[in-house]
């Protein structure tokens, strides 16, 4: 047997081989829906749902900023506003917008100009996590027309939970990430909110007055208190820790 023949013969399919792997890799890549995304830097949840994304085929291209310029830029009225932005096949996507139905609207093709799911409601994607233990909020995934109203084009049920007396709304310690005047929404780094049974993260609330951001400003520690309707959550009360 002509042994350095047969080492060459293996080094040669061993080649082979890891050539094939590397272009199916990159058949694979090109194959996959691109995405681009406008988001808040500190957001965990938008991480999240681009992870969503990836896991469901997309390849996802990321933008640290420019969420409020891309919404308004692909003509998504403000009261559909969620943390982040996205942009896929010609339609806008708002907030935390289920894999399944942006295939659904890639292959029906409406004349829209997007989906939204306006808020962050918890049992969206994104919003799922272990960390939230299985609690699921009902949803809208709304079908947005060029006129500015909205339909919904997928309704998600919520997982009902044993019922409990709700405890009182208390004061949460938190830092101040980002302070967005012109859309009155503040960025928090928070701990656990008992009474919204939502973990500890970093989330952009809305806030139920604009003079709230008066004297807030990014590194301020604060106490604040929070509400939720709807998929939205707004912060009723926030004060300085001295």
């Amino acid at each position: 047997m002509n042994k350095p023949f047969t080492m060459q013969r293996r080094s040669a399919l061993a080649a082979g081989l890891a050539l094939a792997a590397t272009s199916f890799a990159a058949r694979a890549r090109a194959s996959r829906t691109p995405v681009e995304v406008w988001k808040d830097p500190s957001c965990g949840c938008c991480q999240d749902w681009v992870a969503h994304l990836e896991a469901n085929g997309f390849q996802v291209k990321v933008n640290d900023s420019g969420n409020n310029a891309a919404r308004s830029r692909l003509g998504i009225a403000r009261k559909y506003g969620s943390c982040h932005t996205a942009l896929v096949g010609g339609y806008a996507l708002e907030g935390h917008v289920p894999a399944r139905e942006i295939r659904r609207l890639l292959k029906e093709k409406p004349q829209a100009v997007g989906l939204a799911v306006p808020g962050m409601p918890v049992g969206s994607p994104g919003m799922d996590g272990e960390v939230y233990g299985g609690r699921k909020d009902a949803y809208d995934v709304l079908l947005l027309a060029r006129d500015g109203s909205g339909k919904v084009y997928q309704h998600y049920e919520g997982v009902r939970k044993a019922a409990s007396a709700a405890p009182d709304a208390q004061l949460t310690e938190a830092e101040v990430r980002k302070v967005d005047w012109q859309n009155r929404k503040v960025t928090l780094r928070h701990g656990a909110i008992r009474n919204l049974e939502m973990p500890a993260m970093t989330m952009a609330f809305e806030v139920a007055d604009a003079g709230m951001l008066d004297r807030l400003k990014a590194g301020d520690k604060v106490l604040f208190a929070a509400s939720a309707e709807g998929g939205r959550y707004t912060v009723t009360q926030i004060q300085p820790v001295r």
